[in-house]
């Protein structure tokens, strides 16, 4: 079915990229002032979809037999044997690397050495201790693509570096409490690198740290930007304090629930909104 082949792609977590890539395009216009680009808006929305998706898939194939031995994945299309033989996927995956990564080139040649160290980065090692640290590389692919498709200018700046530390602070938080919260379904499907090879106790307080980091990373765009205003700060305060609860409350009380809630708000509660609020505050206060 194609909802099958559409879910290969995950399309939640390709939004998310999306979403977020988008908006440092926004924030990257907002600094460089003059007229919106929207026909460059456009094919770098375009771009970061495809490539997104297609790494996406990319990670689903790769993943699709060990996601067949746990509860949490065990349905999903290659998982579950709904797509046979598995490979079927490979050349809508392979259309959309392709296309993403020919856009990305139109936007500039930074902008394609990006999109393909981050494609890279999300197929190697999967499964492993290294697979959340180059998920922090492919992770930070969209952003600093919107970033440079819209500023051209290929020099290391204040902002992209901090959505660079911005993502480098959430994916550990983010992967790592959504292992703790299924620790028995990682473990029982034979995986047991870190942080599943440390006691929960410990793993918690690296949480909570990652929590604090994260924090300081989100305030500390407003502080650097130059041209956010309170909007931005007082969402990204709010938005801090509550991860910052969230995790000491799974410090005082360890279990499986409380990991997961830390998990799930630090997804689109925490990231997307950061990342709206920051392009709404941009551009248009």
């Amino acid at each position: 079915m194609i909802s099958d082949y559409l879910n290969v792609l995950k399309p939640r977590e390709t939004g998310l990229l999306v979403f977020i890539g988008a908006c440092s395009a926004v924030v990257s216009a907002a600094v460089a002032g003059g007229a919106f680009p929207i026909n460059v808006f456009i094919l770098t929305v375009i771009a970061i979809t495809c490539g997104s998706a297609g790494a996406n898939g990319l990670t689903n194939y790769l993943d699709r037999d060990v996601d067949a031995r746990m509860a949490r994945t065990c349905k999903r299309a290659l998982a579950a044997g709904r797509i046979k033989p598995p490979q079927k996927v490979l050349p809508l995956i392979a259309v959309l690397i392709v296309v993403g990564l020919v856009l990305a080139w139109l936007l500039s040649p930074l902008c394609f050495a990006i999109g393909l160290v981050g494609i890279l980065a999300s197929g190697i090692l999967r499964k492993t201790v290294s697979c959340t640290y180059f998920g922090i590389i492919a992770g930070s692919s969209p952003v600093l693509i919107g970033w440079y498709a819209i500023s051209q200018q290929p020099v290391i700046a204040v902002m992209p570096v901090l959505f660079f530390c911005l993502i480098a602070a959430w994916t550990p938080l983010h992967v790592w409490t959504l292992m703790l919260a299924n620790r028995s379904d990682y473990e029982g499907a034979g995986l047991h690198y870190f942080p599943l090879s440390w006691p929960d106790r410990k793993i918690i307080k690296l949480l909570a740290v990652l929590s604090l980091a994260l924090s300081v990373v989100g305030v500390l765009i407003y502080f650097l930007s130059g041209i956010l205003h309170w909007l931005y700060l007082a969402v990204a305060v709010l938005l801090s304090l509550l991860m910052v609860f969230a995790s000491a409350r799974l410090l005082l009380a360890p279990s499986s629930k409380n990991a997961w809630t830390v998990y799930k708000l630090s997804a689109f509660p925490y990231l997307g909104i950061v990342f709206t609020i920051m392009a709404a505050d941009a551009w248009l206060l």
